[in-house]
This record gives structure tokens, sequence and C-alpha cells, in this order.
């Protein structure tokens, strides 16, 4: 059998299954469309520089976009166009998600050091602090104690300050991300633990 003919085979079972599961939409109908489909969509996000683990994840995410909004597709035609735009979109979407990650760092993990630094001589957990809140505008300082030291929760800072919840949520947020490159792990500190 000639390459030629194998594709144009799979090419009208592909249309057969499509149309199958557009016209009536169903976990049966869906299950066919999931095996020819899946695997094409794994290839193209390893295609696009993807691990397996989530070229798999985003090519489930489709599918499950295809099963929910199949409904919309105007022209059949162009079911697999609108696939895999459907699968660039979630490509997109991801790695826009990722550019916005921001490095931060979890203040709970930062008391257990400062019980590691209380041992050392020279400096005091008390300077530490004050030396931290140095990175931060008054606001941010202000904010922090409130919420870290005077353990109040982010709705009583918002009603004290009068000033929208999720301000009070930025400026920890903020003050989270100038102080993680400060707060990290140093040698020294893990000697002392």
């Amino acid at each position: 059998m000639s390459t030629e003919l194998i594709a144009n085979e799979k090419l009208i079972l592909e249309e057969a299954v499509t149309n199958k599961f557009l016209e009536s939409p169903g976990e049966d109908s869906f299950g066919e469309l999931f095996k020819i489909f899946s695997p094409q969509l794994v290839a193209f996000f390893r295609a696009r520089g993807c691990e397996l683990d989530l070229a798999e994840d985003l090519a489930q995410e489709v599918m499950l976009t295809v099963y929910r909004k199949a409904t919309q597709i105007r022209d059949r035609a162009l079911f697999r166009a609108w696939l895999f735009k459907v699968a660039r979109n979630a490509l997109c979407r991801y790695y826009g998600k990722q550019s916005r990650e921001v490095d931060t760092i979890d203040l709970a993990d930062v008391s257990d050091r400062l019980v590691a630094a209380s041992q050392r001589p020279p400096v005091t957990p008390a300077f530490e602090f004050m030396h931290w809140m140095a990175f931060l505008d008054s606001r941010e300082r202000e904010v922090m104690q409130l919420r870290f030291i005077e353990q109040w929760e982010y709705h009583e800072i918002a009603a004290a300050k009068a000033i929208p919840i999720g301000t009070v949520q930025w400026r920890v947020f903020n003050a989270k991300k100038k102080l993680a490159p400060h707060l990290r792990t140093r040698p020294d500190m893990d000697k002392a633990a």
C-alpha cells in the first residue's frame, strides 16, 4: 500500500469520526475523536518544545475544550483548523502564565530562619527584620507589619486604612516580591541550623 493511500484513508476516517461527533456529541463519539486527535495534539505540543507530561496535559485541556465547545463550530470542514487553533491558544496561555509568575517567598518559612539566625551572636532577629523592612516603602512596611506581626486579616487592614482589600493584597504581594531575593536561605544560616 502506498503512503498516499494510507494518508487518504486516515483523512477519511478522521473526517468520519469528526462528523459523527459533531452530529451527535456524546461519550462514545468523543472517545473515538479523542483516540484520533489526542496523539496528534501531543505531537503538536512536543514539536513546540513541550515535555511529554506537559504535552499530554495540554492535549487533554484542548480535548476538553473541544468537547465543551464543539457546538459553536460554524463550518464543520474547518474542524481540524479550529482544533489546532484551540491548541495554539492553550500553549500561548500556558507560556503567558509562566512568564507572569513572580518569585516570592513564604514568610512562614522565614520564622524558622529567624530562630536559626538568633543563634548567631552578631546579628539579632530584630536587626534583620529592620534591615529587611528597609527594602520596602512606608505603605508596604505598614501593611506587612499589620499582616505578619500583628496578625491582622486582609479585610481588617483594608477597613483600618480605608483602602480596597485588593490594594492590601497587592502591597503584601509586592513586598514579598521585593524581599524574596534577600530572604533566601544563606549558606551561613544553613550551618547555624
